[in-house]
């Protein structure tokens, strides 16, 4: 069984940082790509990160240079390292597998512009 439990988001000013965690337990974390998708009020889930099981990393246009998706020595624990936040960055964000995502989804964090 695996659980993917996501933590860190908040209330954020524009150009402000948050980071996130999220710990996956069960099997599959250390063996597999990893991802960051959010969920924006009113629209689909997106990716926004993945780390892939050499480290080398891919980020959605619209936060490349802004986001940081990295692991955890444990590697069950990924993060995500967000700088200079805007507007459009607020959603829930989950992690989760990549490609093939695992159902159920955590419950994600809510990230949302404090503006």
């Amino acid at each position: 069984q695996v659980l993917l439990v996501e933590s860190g988001g908040g209330l954020v000013q524009p150009g402000g940082s948050l980071r996130l965690s999220c710990v996956v337990s069960g099997n599959g974390a250390s063996i597999t790509a990893m991802s960051w998708y959010r969920q924006p009020p009113g629209k689909e889930r997106e990716l926004v990160a993945t780390i892939q099981r050499d480290d080398s990393n891919h980020y959605t246009d619209s936060v490349k240079g802004r986001f940081i998706i990295s692991r955890g020595v444990a590697k069950n624990l990924v993060f995500l390292q967000m700088n200079s936040l805007e507007p459009g960055d607020t959603a829930i964000y989950y992690c989760n597998f990549w490609p093939n995502t695992f159902t159920p989804w955590g419950q994600g964090t809510q990230v949302t512009d404090a503006s």
